[in-house]
């Protein structure tokens, strides 16, 4: 199992969408992933380790997948339209990051 982190750096006057990166990229992201796919997360960055600093990232997702080649094999088809609808929330360019999944739950 994989986890494909996309993470969206903290910038001073950056713009980021936050309802619509939730509400409308992330489904459609998920519906062109189709089994690539299991689920996906969504997290809005607060702060940072310290009282009152930004967060290090204003926004992260995370797709969790089977394996890295389903997961390039939908990017390699739905890509363009994926990366084309960032436009619509932000102006921020993604960090990514592919991982293994050595624990999934801790509570198992």
């Amino acid at each position: 199992m994989i986890k494909v982190n996309v993470m969206y750096p903290f910038t001073e006057g950056a713009r980021f969408d936050h309802a619509y990166y939730s509400d409308r990229h992330m489904p459609m992201v998920k519906a062109r992933l189709g089994s690539a796919c299991a689920y996906y997360t969504v997290e809005k960055g607060l702060a940072g380790g310290v009282p009152g600093a930004p967060p290090a990232f204003v926004a992260m997702c995370a797709f969790i997948c089977d394996s890295a080649e389903g997961f390039q094999a939908a990017m390699h088809t739905h890509g363009a339209e994926i990366m084309g609808d960032i436009a619509n929330y932000t102006d921020i360019a993604p960090v990514l990051q592919v991982s293994e999944v050595v624990v999934e739950r801790s509570d198992r």
